[in-house]
C-alpha cells in the first residue's frame, strides 16, 4: 500500500502567506511582484556578494569565441552574469533557500519544491540585457513545472535595465529553438502547428524571431522594482531586458529558480552522469520520491515530517458502478 501525504506548511514567525488574489495573478498573467518580500537584512549579504563577485572578476573579461553562435556570450565573457554561487558560497545558498522565497514558491507550485539554479547578475553601465525568450526553454522539468524568482538587490527601472514582461504569455507553450527539436519540453509531436523559433534571447527583434509571437500580445510592460522586492514568474512567460542605458549605475539582482520537487529534471548547469540531474537539486519544501540533494552549506530548509499522521481518503466501487470516498486513518 502507498504511503498517504497530507502537505502541511511548517509554522513559522516570519511566514508569508500569500493571497488568494496573489495566487491568481500568478497563474492567470505569469507573474506576480511581492512587494518587500526580503528584508535589508536579507538583502544587504547578496549586494556584498554581488560586489565581491564583480570586483573578483574585474579585468578577468576575454573575448568571445568568434564561432559562437549564443547571442549571451558577450555578457558570459565579460562575466556579468555569473551562474550557480548557490554551489560555491553560502551566502548564494542562503539567498536561494530564503525561507520567505520558499513561502511564494511553495504556495504557486508546491507543496514540493526543489532549489534548481541561481544566477548573479551584475549588469554595469552600458551592458547587460537579454531579447525575448521563456526560462523552460532552457531549463526542462517534466511535469513542468519551472518558476522564478527575480530578486532586487538594489532598485531596478527602465534606465538601468529593469525587466519587461508580457502579460497572459504564460499560457503559450514553448517555442522550440531550431535545432532542439520540437520535444525539448513538449511531448515530441504533440503539437501540429509549434513553430521553431530562431535566436531566442537576442536583443534584436528582427534576428529573435519569438519576438513575432510577442507581437501578438498587447504591448510588454515594464517591471520596476525596488531592493526587496521579488518578482515571481512563470517559465512560458515572454519577458526580456534591455542594456543599462545609465551611466554610473548597476543592476544587481539575483535570479533563482524552482520547480516542483515530483518533477523529474533532465538538466543541471554543472552536468551530471545518468539520465537526470534531480540528485543535484536541493529538496526545499516538502518531500520527494526522487533523488535530491541537501544544502551545501547546511542551510536550514523546512520539510515534511516523515512521522507526521494523516488522514486520507480512499474510494471504494459500489454495486451500482458508483465510487464512493472510504476514510482511513494512517496507521
Amino acid at each position: 500500500m502507498g504511503k498517504y501525504y497530507t502537505p502541511k506548511s511548517r509554522p513559522r514567525n516570519d511566514r508569508y502567506l500569500v493571497s488568494v488574489d496573489e495566487y491568481r495573478h500568478y497563474h492567470r498573467d505569469g507573474y506576480v511582484i511581492i512587494k518587500g518580500l526580503l528584508s535589508k537584512e536579507d538583502i544587504d549579504p547578496l549586494y556584498e556578494l554581488a560586489e565581491k563577485t564583480r570586483l573578483g572578476s574585474s579585468g578577468k573579461a576575454k573575448p568571445a569565441d568568434p564561432q559562437s553562435k549564443d547571442p549571451l556570450k558577450e555578457e558570459f565573457t565579460n562575466l556579468t552574469r555569473v551562474h550557480m554561487l548557490s554551489r560555491l558560497e553560502a551566502v548564494a545558498e542562503q539567498g536561494m533557500l530564503n525561507p520567505r522565497i520558499l513561502d511564494v514558491t511553495e504556495a504557486l507550485i508546491g507543496p514540493d519544491v526543489y532549489a534548481v539554479q541561481s544566477m548573479m547578475f551584475l549588469n554595469p553601465p552600458g551592458r547587460g540585457g537579454q531579447g525575448w525568450h521563456q526560462d523552460s526553454c532552457y531549463i526542462r522539468t517534466h511535469p513542468d513545472t519551472l518558476v522564478g524568482a527575480w530578486i532586487a538587490l538594489e532598485d531596478a527601472d527602465e534606465e538601468n535595465g529593469c525587466l519587461w514582461v508580457v502579460p497572459g504569455s504564460n499560457h503559450e507553450p514553448v517555442y522550440p529553438p531550431e535545432g532542439m527539436g520540437g520535444g525539448n519540453v513538449h511531448a515530441l509531436d504533440a503539437f501540429g502547428d509549434l513553430n521553431a523559433v530562431q535566436n531566442v534571447s537576442h536583443l534584436d527583434d528582427e534576428v529573435n524571431t519569438l519576438s513575432r509571437v510577442v507581437a501578438k500580445y498587447p504591448p510588454a510592460i515594464p517591471v520596476p522594482l525596488q531592493a526587496g522586492d521579488v518578482l515571481f514568474f512563470h517559465s512560458h512567460l515572454f519577458h526580456r531586458s534591455f542594456p543599462n542605458r545609465t551611466e554610473d549605475r548597476y543592476r544587481r539582482s539575483y535570479v533563482c529558480h524552482y520547480c516542483n520537487a515530483r518533477s523529474w529534471v533532465p538538466w543541471d548547469h554543472d552536468s551530471f552522469e545518468g539520465d537526470s540531474g534531480n540528485y543535484r537539486q536541493i529538496l526545499a519544501r516538502g518531500r520527494t520520491h526522487l533523488p535530491y540533494a541537501e544544502p551545501a552549506f547546511g542551510t536550514e530548509v523546512f520539510l515534511a515530517e516523515e512521522n507526521e499522521s494523516a488522514d486520507s481518503v480512499t474510494m471504494m466501487g459500489m454495486d451500482n458502478g458508483m465510487m464512493m470516498p472510504v476514510a482511513q486513518k494512517k496507521d
